[in-house]
């Protein structure tokens, strides 16, 4: 048995040396040992994790290094996502994308800051000329960050192809090492048609997972009849961290021959929303665990690779069958799963059959569904199969279903609010209900006359929300007529607590200045160095603004020499 892994060991490793990508071209983007806390194309909430995130000691300011010769394509700031990131396009055609940074090179900051000031806006995008903004290989664009939806310190690295396609930067040569085998969490076994059952149930089964000292597992035998797939939880560890980050690749063999793959080479942003369909969705959202699954029903990914069987296993009655998953890691690290299958069916098991509720969903048509003061508009192809929802409405309630369906593309809520008092009108929105004690998260809400729109891309409850509390505003670090001459950053404590900030605008002396919001810490700061403020007496106007239009104003006086 372990001569057939071998003779895959060396096709595998075969194979990798063989891509078609340039291996000297791209250098490391720090100049420090690079450690990952996460990879490419590992499973993150609603997407595939598009790059390698680099370890930064725990610390921001490392100096991000331009991977290869090129020019700065484009420049996005923002308070969430990817914060301040930087796109370079190299004369390959391949660009680069460095993301969560701290700050931009000098050159660089001073254009960026010289828009945002023209703009009167933190957020901006732009695209500078192929001539504007050259870098050399190895120079200093930015400096390591944690801004925007960063967890921590470190640095989002991209390659992308002409398409915008994101591929794993190891393919071009960027190492890391590891030399451990992916770990496997958990196998779960499924039934696909009406006349399959596993175990004698026709229900999902988690299996009994039993490791092998030579790293290898193996499962408890199982008794199984009709067309029967797998999930799997699994995950990899590299030499010098504890993260449990993404695999390479796996596969999936029955009776020896190859019926499944899902290969984590690349992939687009247009169907990175297919992630929910990969994994067991229900199971993610009430486990909080993400089972893959190692067959394909209805999914466009590009990461599966078809093939005739679509990983469906047919297991006839009186028969033996042997199932076998690989798991490989970049460096080919690789563990094996094999699975005894004795074929036996059993005809006295029920049939499942599904909640019948008067709403039955056809996938491939649109559907209105109206009751009381709210209408839900689900678009044609929103799902990916034919269900029955559960549609209730209570006051101003809406009870859509439980979040355990993964969509394609958002649905759309309406509420009619006119019989509420004009005063409220514009202080409603729509929140999700979220958690045990469900509280109102805020949705993106459009008002029209007396219709609130918003679009979700997930089921579950919603509600209308009333929100007259005005954002609070305070000052961590100085009070009136302090002297500030002494401080690098100006900084002010921002939070609204029911439908979220919206926007914010700071003046000194009645000139707008630059504020960064870090929305984690719920902070503004202004860096003096911007040199824009060079009176010796200043009066600080700070407007801030939530989700529903209510608005506090705080000023204040401080001195500067």
């Amino acid at each position: 048995m372990r001569f057939i892994h071998i003779v895959f060991l060396f096709l595998s490793a075969f194979a990798i040396a063989q891509n078609n990508y340039p291996q000297d071209y791209f250098a490391n983007p720090l100049d420090v040992p690079l450690i990952l806390s996460g990879t490419f194309a590992e499973l993150r909430s609603n997407h595939f994790h598009s790059g390698l995130d680099i370890k930064t000691q725990q610390r921001v300011g490392l100096k991000v290094l331009a991977s290869a010769d090129g020019f700065v394509s484009r420049i996005k700031v923002s308070h969430y996502g990817y914060g301040k990131a930087l796109y370079i396009t190299h004369p390959n055609g391949y660009t680069t994308v460095y993301a969560h940074l701290l700050k931009f090179a000098p050159e660089i900051e001073a254009y960026v800051k010289k828009l945002q000031y023209e703009k009167e806006n933190y957020e901006i995008e732009f695209f500078p000329k192929a001539g504007d903004l050259k870098v050399l290989k190895n120079s200093v664009v930015a400096y390591s960050g944690n801004t925007g939806g960063s967890g921590g310190p470190h640095l989002h690295f991209e390659i992308r192809d002409k398409d915008e396609r994101p591929i794993n930067p190891m393919l071009f040569g960027i190492n890391i090492k590891d030399t451990t085998n992916p770990i496997v969490r958990a196998i779960y076994a499924y039934p696909l048609n009406d006349e399959a059952h596993i175990n004698n149930s026709r229900a999902k089964q988690k299996l009994r997972l039993i490791p092998l000292q030579n790293g290898d597992y193996t499962i408890e035998n199982i008794e199984a009849y009709g067309t029967i797939g797998f999930g799997i939880v699994t995950d990899d560890r590299q030499d010098l961290a504890a993260n449990k980050n993404g695999v390479y690749n796996i596969q999936t063999f029955f009776n020896g021959n190859k019926y499944f793959e899902l290969d984590f080479k690349r992939f687009s942003f247009d169907e990175t929303k297919h992630i929910n369909r990969l994994i067991d969705y229900e199971h993610y959202r009430t486990k909080k665990q993400r089972v893959q699954k190692l067959y394909n029903d209805n999914n466009p990914l590009s990461i599966i690779k078809t093939d005739p069987h679509n990983g469906h296993l047919p297991v006839e009655d009186s028969t033996y069958s042997v199932f076998k998953i690989k798991v490989t890691d970049f460096k080919n690290n690789q563990s094996w799963i094999t699975l005894n299958i004795k074929g036996s069916k059993n005809d006295s098991l029920e049939i499942v059959k599904d909640k019948v509720t008067p709403y039955f969903i056809k996938a491939n048509q649109t559907t209105n569904l109206k009751e009381s003061n709210i209408t839900v508009d689900i678009f044609q192809n929103t799902f990916y199969d034919d269900f029955y929802l559960d549609f209730n409405v209570s006051n101003d309630t809406l009870i859509l279903h439980k979040d355990i369906i993964p969509t394609k593309k958002s649905l759309k809520i309406s509420f009619d609010i006119s019989n509420y008092l004009d005063a409220d009108k514009s202080k409603l929105y729509i929140a999700k209900l979220v958690g045990y004690k469900k509280f109102p998260s805020y949705t993106n809400t459009k008002r029209e006359k007396n219709t609130l729109t918003t679009f979700t891309k997930t089921l579950g409850t919603y509600a209308l929300a009333l929100d007259t509390i005005k954002p609070k505003i305070y000052s961590p670090n100085f009070k009136n007529s302090s002297w500030l001459s002494k401080y690098r950053y100006l900084k002010v404590k921002i939070n609204d607590k029911l439908s979220g900030i919206s926007n914010y605008r700071a003046t000194v002396n009645g000139k707008w200045i630059l504020m960064e919001y870090d929305y984690k810490t719920k902070t503004l700061t202004h860096d003096f160095n911007d040199g824009v403020i060079t009176d010796t007496k200043n009066n600080l106007k700070l407007i801030v603004t939530d989700n529903v239009g209510n608005s506090s104003t705080f000023e204040t006086l401080f001195y500067r020499k």
